[in-house]
């Protein structure tokens, strides 16, 4: 049987599941194979180069989505348009190809790509003159866990090396930060957000590859590339980057520290964190403009409860035109990041146009700008909604779907944050499948995606990855998969879509799903709620209650 005939078949399977579940008829979604599969290779061709914002990727893109929005049948969501400007600043930096360092009499260098990437959070350029190093531990302030990274540390005007993750990293104990899962102060943007608030002239985040969950062929990406950013007032760290932990070695023995020990210290409550005595130079040069990205929002308005909104999201945006790889090809197409995820909420959206009756609440349908460079796309919508986030009953987030074929699990990150796990883990029982927590809780996915933005509102964010568990070759060829697909084509430009390799028949289980739980929801009075333990719980329930 051909890959197609497959595909068709799953879309008949999960119309006849939908039936069997108890609902009529005219309420199954009309989930198409031949549809995805055409919007992922659309978006993901060498025409939209790359989908970055600022370029003729996004004009391209956007036109592209503003169209397959109406042939959805969806309203404009912003008044009469469906496109929501994003300001941002975009700075690219030139940084120079070699660091040099100095402790005491002796000299070294580093070589930029290969052993750093660098960049300037100033829109004209900035330098190192002679800036003294200082190792900081984790660089993290978490008054929650008795941690204080930088107590007794002046790191004024200095550059700061932390490390990558969380001191729970690795760890059993679950009270110790959240043992392996990792806490938000295990992300880079945390660190650098941090270093900026100690007065830290640059920031450093040492990279390994367990603990940041990805090689450091990934950071060299981005070297010398351009860089957006939200405008805003609030402090930055001049310099940021990253430092292979080789060169971090390197660092360490011209000091005369033991980078091992100094290393397995730092995990431990009451480290205190000193200068390397090295000092470095560099220049980083940068050029600026200022200009508009967009968020693409189209809606379903509610029967009976119009301004009570469910919000699909999925990021646009991928990485443009870059380094080219060993073949020669430049263009980092981003098939399953995120071309899969856009193409999956315009399928969902397509599905809720079939109902009948229709929903009784609003959906709406968010594609968000820049989520590779930040999430600043989703944050920039939570900061200037369009729906008030205490109105806005659920966050529905797509990022990445299944290109392995059909899975006997799904995988919820964050799991045990909200009551939408419950509807997940309801709707998986009536089709024959099962819910996991993360497999990899120590990468801190939750954090990476544009539904922690909404989180951070208050509102209830779900967030389901592709699961692990294939339906043929098990835990092991799925881990197998999932591994093979972070080494060799995340953020690469091999992300392309391969008729001959990807199998959709599992994005479409997990497409039916994603539709359930917002079906139920636009049909209910109820709303869905964080569960005790939830650090966003409080934000709410305070929001809730200026109704």
């Amino acid at each position: 049987m051909t890959n197609r005939a497959i595909l068709l078949l799953l879309s008949t399977t999960l119309l006849l599941l939908a039936a069997c579940g108890g609902k009529d008829a005219q309420d199954t979604p009309q989930l198409s194979a031949e549809r995805l599969e055409r919007r992922i290779i659309a978006l993901s061709s060498d025409e939209f180069l790359g989908r970055k914002p600022f370029t003729e990727g996004e004009k391209r893109t956007l036109t592209y989505l503003q169209e397959q929005f109406a042939e959805a049948g969806l309203e404009p969501a912003n008044g009469t348009s469906y496109l929501q400007e994003v300001p941002m600043v975009e700075i690219t930096t030139t940084a120079e190809s070699t660091m040099r360092l100095r402790t005491g009499s002796k000299s070294l260098e580093l070589k930029g790509y290969d052993e750093y990437v660098v960049w300037s959070r100033i829109p004209t350029g900035t330098a190192l003159e002679n800036a003294e190093l200082v190792f900081a531990g984790y660089g993290i302030v978490a008054p929650e866990y008795n941690w204080n990274d930088y107590e007794g540390l002046d790191v004024k005007d200095k550059v700061v090396l932390v490390m990558v993750n969380d001191p729970g990293f690795g760890s059993d104990d679950s009270t110790f930060f959240k043992g392996s899962t990792m806490t938000y102060y295990g992300r880079w943007t945390y660190k650098f957000e941090e270093a900026a608030r100690q007065g830290a002239k640059g920031c450093l985040v040492i990279h390994e590859d367990a603990a940041a969950s990805y090689p450091f062929g990934v950071l060299q990406n981005s070297w010398n590339t351009a860089k957006l950013y939200l405008e805003s007032g609030q402090a930055v760290c001049p310099v940021e980057g990253w430092i292979s932990f080789p060169a971090t070695r390197k660092l360490f023995d011209a000091a005369g520290m033991n980078l091992t020990e100094e290393l397995a210290s730092a995990k431990k409550p009451g480290y205190k964190g000193r200068p390397l005595g090295i000092r470095a130079t560099i220049a980083l040069p940068a050029v600026s403009q200022k200009n508009n990205s967009y968020n693409v929002i189209g809606k379903i308005t509610g029967t009976t409860r119009p301004d009570e909104v469910i919000i699909y999201t999925a990021h646009w945006d991928h990485l443009g035109v870059g380094m080219p790889d060993a073949s020669g090809d430049s263009i980092y197409n981003g098939a399953l990041d995120n071309a899969s995820g856009t193409a999956g909420i315009l399928e969902i959206a397509e599905a809720f146009k079939t109902l009948n009756p229709k929903p009784e609440r609003t959906v709406a349908f968010l594609a968000v700008t820049a989520e590779e460079e930040g999430l600043l796309g989703s944050a920039h919508y939570v900061r200037y909604p369009i729906f008030p986030p205490e109105n806005t009953v659920a966050s529905i987030n797509i990022d990445v779907l299944s290109s392995f074929g059909r899975m006997k699990n799904v995988v919820i990150v964050g799991y045990g944050q909200s009551d939408l796990d419950d509807y997940v883990k309801e709707i998986c029982k009536e089709t024959g499948r099962y819910v996991s927590p993360d497999p990899h809780p120590e990468a801190g996915f939750y954090f990476r995606s544009d539904h922690f933005n909404f989180a951070k509102a208050g509102i209830p964010a779900l967030y389901v990855d592709p699961g692990n568990d294939h339906i043929t070759g098990g835990i092991e060829y799925g881990e197998k998969m999932a591994a093979d697909y972070t080494a060799n084509r995340y953020h690469q430009p091999a992300d392309e879509y391969d008729p001959a390799m990807w199998h959709l028949d599992g994005a479409l289980e997990d497409l039916y799903l994603l539709f359930e739980v917002g079906r139920r929801l636009a049909f209910e009075s109820s709303w869905p709620q964080w569960k005790e333990g939830s650090e966003f719980k409080a934000i709410r329930e305070a929001s809730r209650k200026k109704e």
